[in-house]
């Protein structure tokens, strides 16, 4: 029998003794606080909500397995050819939940990526899909503010840091500039802003809400902004008694209604034609989802509540937004319809 080699044998030793250490290296703490693993190799990401598959686009759409919901031909329009087209494959989190474990499994991810609360609920599900699966599941911190370093975490997760500290960069820069100009505009010049969601406009964010978190950011003073959180009903009267300056709409049909309605008719929004409809595609620019879309919206809502402080071209930012983010680059006309709202 042939003596081992020696030297053959250290190396071995050495490599073994190494093993567990480089296992441990191999994990990403993710928005929770949680150590997932990477995959060895990361080629199919399943999103479990719309706010993970809207970053995960962003970032590598390449690896987006589909979406929770398929898109609609005009927000196709404004995706990558290939990728906006991808299947609906439903979704683990959220209202309307809807992707069993089985089918996800016959999807075979290397990773699950939920974006949105980190909470013990939303961290009991993680764990108990990658229990059951065996497929690593990342939650990531949806909060606004947390929008760059989930950036960074994903970025680990998938091995695409550098593009994710591209977008890191400039959602950081957008944060930075924007509270800088507002930081010295005094409390009596920041108008009440009520935000209207449905046909009738009578659905809203309270001031805890994530869907409201933009207007928190620029220091408007929800009208809403009672103690809670997610959105509200409320009736007709309140919004009167609360006499809102300025007037934001996700909806198409309450934004051209509320201008002849003369149940309307005495809210100082609506006397001053102050109600703005937000742009929605390909994604809403507020919170219809709240993903890193809302990035392009803080610039729209920082000019309408300040104009004079915000002299920049809207167009421009949202070109640039688009072009970076979503990797297709608007035509005039396209512009339009976004800035216009009605998709």
């Amino acid at each position: 029998m042939p003596r081992p080699d020696r030297r053959a044998l250290l190396t071995g030793l050495a490599a073994l003794a190494a093993w567990p250490r480089a296992a441990q290296a191999a994990s990403v703490r993710d928005g929770a606080g949680r150590d997932v693993a990477v995959p060895a190799t990361v080629t199919r990401v399943f999103p479990a909500g719309p706010p993970a598959a809207i970053q995960l686009y962003t970032l590598a759409p390449d690896l987006l397995l589909g979406w929770p919901r398929a898109n609609r031909p005009e927000e196709r329009e404004f995706l990558l050819p290939g990728i906006g087209d991808r299947p609906e494959i439903g979704r683990i989190t959220g209202r309307g939940n809807s992707a069993n474990l089985e089918a996800v499994l016959q999807l075979k991810p290397d990773l699950i990526v939920d974006a949105g609360s980190t909470g013990r609920t939303y961290v009991e599900l993680a764990e108990r899909v990658q229990g059951q699966t065996g497929i690593p599941y990342a939650l990531l911190d949806g909060r606004f503010s947390a929008i760059p370093e989930s950036y960074r975490i994903l970025g680990r997760l998938t091995g695409r840091s550098e593009r994710a500290e591209t977008l890191a960069t400039w959602c950081e820069t957008a944060m930075t500039t924007i509270r800088g100009r507002i930081a010295g505009i005094p409390a009596d010049q920041r108008p009440s802003v009520y935000y209207a969601r449905g046909p009738r406009g009578l659905e809203t964010g309270l001031g805890g809400s994530i869907n409201v978190e933009t207007l928190s950011f620029l220091g408007a003073r929800n009208v809403a902004d009672q103690p809670g959180s997610g959105l509200a009903q409320v009736s007709l009267e309140q919004i009167l008694a609360w006499d809102p300056e300025v007037i934001v709409t996700i909806d198409l049909a309450f934004s051209e209604s509320v201008r002849r309605d003369p149940a309307w008719a005495g809210v100082r929004a609506v006397k001053a034609g102050r109600v703005h409809l937000s742009p929605k595609i390909p994604f809403g620019w507020v919170d219809f989802p709240p993903s890193v879309n809302r990035m392009v919206g803080l610039w729209w809502l920082a000019k309408l509540l300040y104009p004079q402080a915000f002299p920049e071209d809207i167009r421009a930012i949202a070109r640039d937004f688009h072009t970076l983010f979503y990797q297709v680059t608007p035509s005039e006309p396209q512009l339009d319809r976004i800035l216009a709202g009605r998709g």
